[in-house]
């Protein structure tokens, strides 16, 4: 078997680390200093360079002027946009492209696919339900009514939504069955209220009040919010991964260079068996990640729906990057908590990641049921 990744996959990564060499995570006020957003907008700057190099439009088909890559490419990207913390809507805007582009009608896929490409259309996806803790295709109800759709319900913290032109919003129809509604920021019926994030940005609570849709924006077809719910679960994961791979980098830097009793504290063992041990957790994220992706790349068959890897995936993500920002805490001393120093900053996006689209126990939760639906038998 060939676990390499293809060229048009490491040509990816390798134009994404040129775009994020120059990202400083300290770009904006620290959060913790910070009494509301720490900025008002995500990085325009950097979002016109990520259109340039034509990493907004990776999943897109050639058709729609985009590379026609999978998955596994933008978890590589995403892996290199957290390292920085960069602040751009990359993973949802990315994974609404896809479900628009897979599962939307012609219509909808000619008004979004190609702007959105260009990063002159933002996207970005309502995944966290009412309260955070519910699944989100319950937090709003969709009826028909003759050619139009009525939208009515909350989603909570949705990321970017200031920034964003549109909000893929999961709903459920009388008939029990999830739409993707396409939804303009700015249109009747649809109101936003500011939160804020641990990392400090504008998230925002979706109110939507007989909020009316032309049939041709809504997504119908079956299992469409499944599949986005899946990628965005897996980018998630690949964010976890490169912050988690930069923080463990910045503790190997800063243990080298910090000494007691005349010797690098890198060289004590207590120090060295917690670092290994981390080290470890990212390669079993690695290792987890690149199955889910595959799984949602390949579309290949496996003894759990690809639903299960991608639950394995993110247990180990949000309990590895946990486990990581602490020891990286711990192993830096009051170091780590100086608002001058970016670890606080990684801390905090660390913990967003981690709860994001539901904790490790969820996640536990959801493959347990998952094996009594599939005896591996």
């Amino acid at each position: 078997m060939d676990f390499t990744f293809s060229e048009e996959q490491q040509a990816a990564a390798e134009a994404a680390r040129g775009v994020f060499a120059g990202v400083a995570p300290d770009a904006v006020p620290s959060p913790s200093l910070t009494a509301g957003a720490v900025a008002e907008d995500f990085d325009r700057a950097l979002w016109a360079r990520l259109s340039d190099a034509d990493l907004l439009s990776l999943l897109a088909a050639p058709e729609h002027g985009g590379a026609g890559l999978d998955a596994i490419a933008l978890c590589l990207v995403l892996r290199e946009a957290a390292k920085v913390l960069a602040r751009v809507p990359l993973l949802e805007h990315s994974a609404a492209m896809a479900a628009v582009q897979a599962h939307g009608g012609p219509e909808l896929r000619s008004a979004l696919l190609p702007a959105a490409g260009r990063g002159e259309v933002v996207l970005t996806v309502a995944a966290n339900g009412r309260t955070g803790h519910d699944p989100a295709e319950l937090a709003v109800t969709a009826r028909r009514e003759a050619d139009a759709w009525i939208l009515d319900g909350v989603q909570t913290a949705v990321p970017w939504a200031y920034g964003a032109d549109v909000v893929l919003v999961p709903a459920r129809t009388p008939a029990d069955l999830t739409v993707l509604a396409a939804v303009p920021r700015r249109h009747e019926g649809v109101a936003l209220a500011e939160q804020i994030s641990t990392t400090g940005e504008r998230l925002a609570e979706l109110r939507l009040d007989s909020a009316r849709l032309a049939a041709r924006d809504v997504v119908e077809a079956e299992g469409a919010w499944e599949w986005l719910r899946d990628l965005l679960t897996t980018g998630t994961c690949a964010l976890a991964l490169g912050l988690g791979e930069r923080v463990l980098r910045m503790t190997s830097e800063y243990t080298g260079k910090r000494e007691q009793f005349g010797f690098p504290v890198a060289t004590f063992q207590a120090v060295a068996m917690q670092a290994a041990d981390r080290f470890i957790d990212l390669r079993a994220m690695e290792a987890t990640l690149w199955q889910a992706a595959w799984r949602i790349a390949s579309g290949a068959p496996g003894t759990l729906p690809a639903s299960g890897d991608v639950a394995v995936a993110k247990i180990w993500a949000g309990e590895g990057v946990r486990r990581v920002v602490q020891t990286a805490q711990h192993l830096h001393g009051g170091f780590g908590a100086d608002v001058d120093y970016p670890l606080h900053r990684y801390h905090a996006s660390a913990k967003h990641l981690e709860l994001s689209l539901g904790p490790a126990a969820a996640h536990e939760e959801a493959l347990g049921d998952l094996l009594a639906a599939h005896p591996l038998a």
